[in-house]
């Protein structure tokens, strides 16, 4: 060793202590990547703004005629009372789907005033078509009317199973009333959705006006029915799970 060569400092990490810093280092590393997933995920969710409808004169993407069917079965919500037919939810979905590169075709079948019954009444017609996806969008008509709900749940029911039993993958749309006909009776109209989603093993949007009910900027004069914007918002919940579905069967 040379003179005046300075001495090896007592403070270098020993190979021992390495590891005890490797740790900390894969922990911050993780914090980061989840961090970055969860704000990753916020950003692909989609929103009311993702729906706008098409501006006069835009031509959409057409559908081949191998294209996936959605018929979308439902009341006056689904058919979109009051509005032009492209600005209902259906027909956004639809816009929405085709622009990521989905070859899909949607029916709008919402019938206002419809109920479960109406609606099983002219199920067979509608399977005809040989849709892949059935979204059932049905029931608000019972509850305001007070009908009785056991007859309402085996009409569900039986939509979902024969839709099922028609090749069709199956989404339900889960509604709630206002207690104008009971708290028990409202309490007990909601639980019938996800009753039946569990027991039949289909998918559930867990309740289709979720930030639109009641917010009188998003609906109608009448305060029951979405304007143009709440079907934005609407499609906006919606679409997660309908996409969901048609990706499965692409």
């Amino acid at each position: 060793m040379e003179p005046n060569a300075p001495r090896e400092s007592g403070h270098r990490p020993s190979a021992r202590t390495l590891p005890r810093a490797r740790p900390l280092l894969q922990a911050a590393v993780l914090g980061l990547a989840f961090t970055l997933a969860a704000a990753l995920s916020l950003g692909c969710s989609p929103s009311e703004a993702d729906f706008a409808p098409r501006a006069a004169g835009v031509a959409a993407p057409e559908p081949s005629a191998s294209a996936l069917r959605v018929i979308f079965l439902g009341d006056s919500l689904t058919a979109g009372l009051g509005l032009p037919e492209g600005d209902a939810y259906p027909a956004l979905i639809e816009n929405r789907l085709l622009d990521e590169g989905y070859d899909v075709e949607v029916v709008n079948a919402g019938v206002s005033g419809d109920t479960t019954a109406g609606g099983l009444a002219r199920l067979d017609w509608l399977l005809d078509q040989g849709p892949e996806v059935l979204v059932v969008g049905l029931g608000a008509n019972d509850g305001l009317r007070g009908l009785p709900l056991d007859g309402m749940e085996d009409n569900l029911r039986q939509i979902v199973e024969r839709g099922r039993d028609g090749g069709a993958r199956v989404l339900l749309l889960g509604m709630k009333i206002p207690p104008s006909q009971g708290l028990d009776y409202a309490a007990r109209f909601e639980e019938i959705y996800p009753e039946l989603a569990s027991e039949l093993d289909v998918p559930l949007v867990p309740f289709l006006l979720e930030d639109v009910a009641a917010r009188p900027a998003l609906n109608m004069p009448d305060r029951i029915h979405p304007n143009s914007r709440g079907h934005r918002r609407i499609a906006a919940t919606v679409y997660p799970f309908v996409e969901d579905l048609v990706d499965g069967l692409r």
